[in-house]
């Protein structure tokens, strides 16, 4: 939806598609979050605290970037006529009847975090739920989705997600072949030996999760990497929940930076734009996304401020 209506609103194509890609790794910055809950499940941490110590990483990030695309069509230009035509028409409705349009829509993200902070469901049964009020809001009340294109929804629905799953198939049995060869307990060992101050430690071991995030899908790192790195780091003084939002805003970044990218391949795959396309817009966005990593790394008050 979002990426239609920039393009009738005449931005460039593949800025778009790079922007919704890499926005996209909020989505585990952001609570609720399942990426919090592997991290505090494999540490012991506060699951709430972790819920709790994401928002302001999150907001941080998200106008980091809301800058940059602003800063991107000051400088490239956008077509103002275009974008007055579909606000204006938008104003002409009155924001009550776009508000009581949209109403259902919007309770989509209330009946997931109501499941989840309620206590009635798990993250993943939520998201199910979700799928279910999503299909028949769309179907019989502003019945955009016709029973005769369920077909092509769930054919469409495969044809993106099965590529994904091969990929992740692959992230899962690279990440067992390396704990097969210890390859986290000889880093880690490495790391002790090697290092003595703080500064230190957390500049290696954000270069180390820059990498395993290419390479390895968010769940499996957290499960392996988190138990060692951990303590490690607590031996340093870094509070468990501050190294928890560090370790999954490393990991939001592996999203969209090759070759593992999911982000990027599920963008591509729904706008038929080339992946290394998609990338190459995408990389002053990714040097952001680290500027506010090393931010959230060095001043542990962005995360703990509310916790």
């Amino acid at each position: 939806m979002t990426i239609p209506l920039m393009l009738e609103m005449g931005y460039d194509k593949r800025f778009s598609v790079a922007l919704v890609a890499v926005a996209g790794g909020l989505g585990v910055i952001i609570p609720p979050s399942i990426p919090f809950i592997l991290y505090a499940q494999a540490t012991g941490a506060s699951v709430s605290s972790m819920f709790i110590a994401g928002i302001i990483p999150g907001i941080l990030i998200a106008a980091i970037l809301m800058g940059y695309a602003y800063y991107h069509c000051k400088r490239y230009g956008e077509d103002k006529e275009k974008i007055r035509a579909i606000v204006g028409e938008l104003h002409s409705r009155g924001f009550g009847k776009v508000f009581f349009s949209s109403f259902f829509a919007l309770l989509t993200p209330v009946i997931i975090l109501g499941c989840i902070y309620s206590g009635v469901t798990s993250p993943t049964e939520a998201a199910v739920i979700a799928v279910f009020y999503s299909l028949i809001i769309s179907m019989f009340v502003y019945r955009t989705l016709k029973p005769k294109d369920l077909i092509d929804v769930l054919r469409e629905a495969v044809r993106t997600f099965c590529p994904i799953l091969f990929i992740l198939a692959a992230s899962v049995a690279f990440s067992r072949i390396l704990t097969l060869m210890h390859v986290p307990q000889t880093v880690s060992a490495w790391m002790t030996g090697a290092f003595t101050t703080r500064f230190t430690i957390l500049l290696v071991i954000n270069l180390l999760l820059l990498v395993v995030g290419m390479v390895m899908d968010t769940s499996p790192a957290i499960l392996i990497l988190a138990p060692i790195l951990a303590p490690i780091v607590a031996s340093f003084g870094v509070d468990a929940v501050h190294f928890g939002i560090i370790m999954v805003v490393n990991l939001a970044i592996g999203f969209v930076t090759p070759p593992i990218g999911v982000n990027l391949f599920v963008a591509s795959s729904m706008s038929k734009v080339p992946v290394m396309q998609i990338a190459k817009k995408a990389l002053p966005m990714i040097a952001l996304f680290m500027v506010a990593l090393l931010l959230i790394t060095y001043i542990p008050q962005i995360s703990l401020l509310l916790v």
